[in-house]
């Protein structure tokens, strides 16, 4: 393949912006494809695939470079050579790219793949950390699923369409998807595109969400007409899905800390067509108070590590910290304290995290039900980024007997 000097520096750009500025990879590429309307959908792919390559990859690459985590100009620019040569570009005659050394880049690639830090390109702590929780072998496989690139999966909205008619609409725009065997609301797209731009979308039509994501709903077991609370809703991918499996009848109570996220639901909803849904700001104990006792279903999607979706989100590999894991996990056992007392006697409630830890997920439960008798665990369901080849999430349905 052929390199642009308009695409390549749009790269390098954004790579100053995420590891200097420490912005947000996703929102660092959203901005990165806007920035000349002229490109094709080729362009745009080299432009994003590029970008998450070079996050995924960035420990790997350092070490063959050099260039340690010192993110200058012409250091970025020896990371790209990496992943050029790597990748089998023919190497424009660029002053940036001048004496690239493209045997010895091969050679250091080969001779890092015997140790796992490097291979996969992970921090030590995080290596260190999963081996203990999961055992070298199920690490080993789990880290190589999650260094893959995510696929695009879109989520049926029932309340509008069905799978069939949304492939037929998504084809005669020129997107071509397919079903997923297991996931009843899931179609992947066969090749990635802007799926934002479609009219399907912007009839509400569906939403995109991973395969594994789109689970933790209907493991909550809801019903047309009861009252369910999404208690960590933020912008409200699990509370569309409840809502179209609640046929949008019932009373559906979307909360969270952050005003901001739930504002970005309200728009949702509407595209989505859904009006069984009323947000709620935890800002203070009253407003919990309030909600003690009566929810037939809850929803705790609890904050968590996120290390079962670094394939979608691969910058985190970088910005998570060992101390955050810790305080994370104090935060779900005060979280699962609160929040379990919104569900009356005979309800139910979902513990989700999109974690693979047994830290922040079978032990975290087996925790809360050691001290709270009145909840039995009817079913837990583990999903490993290695065999689903979707996101690493996991989710546990307790029902209240008294």
């Amino acid at each position: 393949m052929r390199l642009h000097r308009n695409l390549v520096f749009t790269v390098i750009d954004s790579m100053k912006l995420i590891f200097n500025e420490g912005e947000y990879a996703d929102k660092v590429v959203e901005k990165a494809l806007k920035r000349d309307k002229r490109w094709g959908a080729r362009d745009r792919k080299f432009v994003a695939e590029t970008i998450y390559d070079m996050v995924r990859w960035k420990r790997l690459y350092n070490e063959i470079a050099g260039t340690k985590s010192h993110y200058t100009t012409e250091n970025v620019w020896k990371n790209f050579a990496v992943l050029a040569v790597l990748k089998g570009y023919k190497l424009p005659d660029w002053n940036q790219l001048q004496g690239v050394p493209e045997r010895r880049i091969k050679g250091k690639f080969d001779e890092l793949q015997k140790e796992r830090v490097f291979k996969e390109s992970i921090p030590d702590w995080m290596d260190e950390l999963c081996v203990k929780e999961l055992g070298v072998e199920k690490w080993t496989k789990e880290i190589s699923a999650l260094n893959e690139q995510a696929e695009v999966i879109l989520r049926v909205n029932t309340l509008k369409t069905t799978k069939l008619a949304l492939q037929k609409k998504l084809e005669d725009e020129g997107i071509e998807t397919e079903p997923i065997r297991g996931y009843e609301y899931a179609l992947k797209l066969k090749e990635r595109a802007n799926v934002f731009t479609t009219e399907a979308f912007k009839l509400g039509f569906f939403e995109v969400q991973d395969a594994s994501s789109q689970l933790v709903a209907d493991y909550l077991d809801v019903k047309p007409g009861m009252k369910v609370i999404d208690t960590c809703a933020g912008a409200g991918g699990k509370s569309l899905h409840l809502a179209a499996l609640m046929e949008n009848k019932g009373q559906l109570i979307s909360t969270d800390i952050y005003e901001s996220k739930l504002k970005k639901l309200k728009i949702r909803a509407r595209r989505n067509g859904v009006h069984n849904i009323t947000t709620k700001v935890i800002d203070s104990l009253k407003v919990m108070k309030k909600m003690k006792g009566t929810a037939d279903r809850v929803l705790i999607d609890a904050p968590c590590s996120g290390i079962g979706v670094l394939k979608r989100n691969p910058d985190s590999k970088w910005k998570l910290q060992p101390e955050f894991v810790d305080t994370i996990i104090k935060t779900q056992a005060e979280i699962l304290e609160e929040y379990s007392q919104l569900v009356k006697v005979g309800g139910k409630m979902v513990y989700a995290t999109c974690s693979i830890l047994p830290s922040e997920n079978e032990k975290q439960v087996q925790l809360f039900l050691n001290s709270h008798p009145e909840f039995l665990l009817e079913k837990q369901h583990k999903v490993s980024a290695y065999k689903s080849g979707y996101d690493g999430f996991y989710m546990a349905l307790l029902e209240r007997k008294s």
